[in-house]
């Protein structure tokens, strides 16, 4: 199974992305959707933009979704990930991950969005409602912590 990826500044659909997946399987038992949303930091964000290097991005993403078909009995992988400008409410992000059973769909998704958040080439700016434009998102701590644990758990990870 090869995971989707796609890179893209167009809204996607989650219903649609997740009948494309299950459509005629009666293997899958388990679909975990996560759907990474734009928020507005307390009413002072009008848009999120978000910047990429188009071949590198899709390369590291396919590494890493390699790496959890490696390490996880996935049945499908989704990952879709927005760029430009986006308004607070609209989806950013979408990881599908499916698989007979629930954990290991469950462990496949939030570890590629642990990657995500921490080591895949992005670069996101604020927007302000105010007209300005603020400075590019720092990476959080608590992102590389979220990350760091699937190499401490023994299941060690090339990220």
């Amino acid at each position: 199974m090869a995971a989707i990826i796609r890179i893209q500044a167009e809204p996607f659909q989650m219903a649609a992305e997740t009948a494309a997946m299950t459509e005629g399987r009666a293997d899958i038992g388990a679909l975990v959707a996560f759907t990474g949303l734009c928020r507005d930091e307390g009413g002072r964000l009008s848009a999120l933009e978000i910047e990429h290097y188009p071949g590198m991005v899709k390369t590291e993403i396919a590494r890493i979704a390699g790496q959890a078909e490696s390490r996880w009995p996935l049945l499908g992988l989704t990952v879709i990930h927005r760029f430009g400008k986006i308004s607070p409410g609209e989806e950013i992000v979408l990881i599908l991950a499916a698989s007979a059973h629930r954990r290991p769909a469950f462990e496949a998704a939030e570890f590629l969005m642990d990657y995500l958040k921490t080591h895949a080439p992005f670069w996101k700016r604020e927007h302000l409602k105010d007209g300005t434009v603020g400075a590019w998102v720092e990476a959080k701590e608590l992102d590389d912590q979220a990350a760091e644990r699937w190499n401490q758990s023994g299941l060690s990870v090339s990220l």
